[in-house]
């Protein structure tokens, strides 16, 4: 009878089969990490219909308080989402339910605290972020609204990584799908029917958020495995700081995309105002290209995300060969979408581009020259964002950290503001292959190299049980 009650709660991954086990749970976490992308695709395409290309220039602007929101949310989410997977792998469920409830309680905060801050120092900070005079007015309406939403997109974002975690992949992707279904639904209302313009985009998205974070809370209260219990939110700094280094390198990740975002977006402006494009058609065929890769991106991610769990829960429970087997099928999984995905971006940039409104000759010739340019070396996207994903699951931060800082901050920030002294603006576009090809070959070197301690690892487990075996039968005999 005790078998009975306490066999639903065995949790499958460190039993069935891995590749089975990665469907499972990589393509909610694909759905979910989409959805979160298309809540700025989404604006952007109806802003570009209703508003024009400064508005778009304007979402672009905003668009590092957004990555600064997920830089946050993901530290705590990923993060604590790991470090739980682990637990339960260790058969330690009060630890996992701490996790949470900390996780929850950190979320909250941080996003109050980031509304807050962002409010006050508001028109300084979209100055930072490479707001012009053509679209201050815009930005600043738009990202006003976006920072009210901040407490619950994190919630969302991080409690969406818990209940991946807690075995529950499909529901992660329903409170996400359902946050997007409603934003694509009121966006058009919003700006069109009443005519808010970007504002009315921001009031869509923050709206979704909400409902995304409410189903979220609501299953952690009423129907997982681990609870949201009020004396698990009282915080423990052992837990909050395990979690924290375990979610490191995807904080790094956003940030670094955030000083990024900045850089670039004062380097478009500033050489772009030097030659006929202008710097406000620089900055909009810009953003619409980023958006476009993170679709992509975003994809790796989710596939990347989605293996944490399989790869931290057999790390606390020591299976090599599951970890080995989930890292090489996650790889070749990404590698497939990073590939197809630039395959679509060199031969039909101008199709891609036409989704996000009409615009004149000028704009539209950058734009097409930019994706083929930037993203030229996108293909490698994949195994990048696994392969640091798969450091973080199995409790190795320092080197996710470094893989993390490897393209954004040691090589695509430096080569946006070197390449340009030489090449102007077309330097920016080049900056990006570069990156992404010496990136490349960096993350290959820590990859085999992990590979190999996998494999010494599996052989020493396969020595152990042939030595027992001889013993095992002795003691039958």
């Amino acid at each position: 009878m005790q078998q009975t009650q306490t066999e639903p709660r065995r949790n499958p991954l460190g039993y069935r089969p891995v590749g089975k086990l990665l469907r499972q749970f990589a393509l909610p976490s694909v759905i979910s990490m989409l959805v979160n992308a298309l809540y700025n695709i989404v604006d952007q395409i109806f802003i570009g219909q209703g508003v024009g290309y400064l508005g778009n220039a304007a979402t672009t602007v905003a668009f590092p308080i957004v990555t600064i929101v997920l830089a946050m949310a993901t530290l705590l989410g990923a993060g604590g989402s790991s470090y739980a997977a682990i637990k339960l792998g260790e058969k330690k469920e009060e630890e996992a339910e701490q996790t949470l409830g900390n996780m929850f309680t950190l979320l909250t905060g941080v996003g109050l605290l980031i509304t807050v801050l962002g409010l006050v120092f508001l028109d300084p900070v979209l100055k930072v972020f490479g707001a012009t005079p053509g679209n201050m007015d815009y930005a600043r309406d738009y990202s006003a609204i976006i920072l009210l939403g901040v407490p619950f997109n994190m919630i969302g974002i991080g409690l969406s990584n818990l209940a991946r975690t807690d075995g529950s992949p499909k529901f992660s992707m329903y409170s996400m799908v359902a946050g997007a279904v409603l934003n694509t639904i009121l966006d058009p209302i919003y700006i069109f029917v009443f005519g808010w313009g970007v504002k009315g985009a921001a009031i869509a998205t923050i709206t979704s958020q909400i409902i995304s974070a409410g189903m979220l809370f609501w299953y952690f209260r009423r129907k997982s495995t681990m609870r949201l219990h009020l004396r698990s939110m009282r915080l423990r700094a052992v837990v909050c700081l395990k979690a924290c280094a375990l979610g490191v390198s995807s904080c790094i990740t956003q940030l670094a995309a955030t000083l990024l975002q900045i850089v670039m977006n004062n380097s478009l402006v500033f050489y772009g105002d030097q030659t006929s494009v202008t710097g406000d058609v620089a900055l909009s065929a810009m953003g619409i290209v980023l958006k476009v890769s993170m679709i992509l991106l975003s994809v790796c991610i989710g596939i990347g995300i989605g293996a944490q769990p399989i790869l931290g829960f057999n790390r606390g429970a020591e299976q090599p060969e599951r970890i080995k087997k989930t890292y090489l099928l996650s790889v070749g999984m990404a590698t497939a979408v990073s590939v197809a995905g630039w395959l679509l971006c060199l031969l039909i940039p101008d199709v891609i581009l036409k989704l996000f409104g009409s615009a004149d000759a000028n704009f539209t010739d950058f734009a097409v020259k930019c994706m083929r340019i930037y993203l030229l070396g996108i293909f490698s996207a994949g195994f990048q964002v696994v392969s640091t994903n798969y450091f973080q699951a199995t409790g190795q931060p320092l080197k996710a950290s470094v893989l993390s800082l490897m393209r954004q901050v040691i090589l695509l920030v430096p080569l946006i503001l070197i390449l340009p002294l030489s090449f102007g603006l077309d330097g920016i576009l080049y900056a990006g292959p570069i990156a992404d090809t010496a990136s490349a070959v960096v993350v290959s070197c820590f990859a085999f190299h992990e590979l190999h301690r996998l494999d010494r690892w599996i052989g020493r487990q396969k020595e152990e049980q042939k030595e027992s075996l001889p013993q095992t039968a002795g003691a039958q005999a």
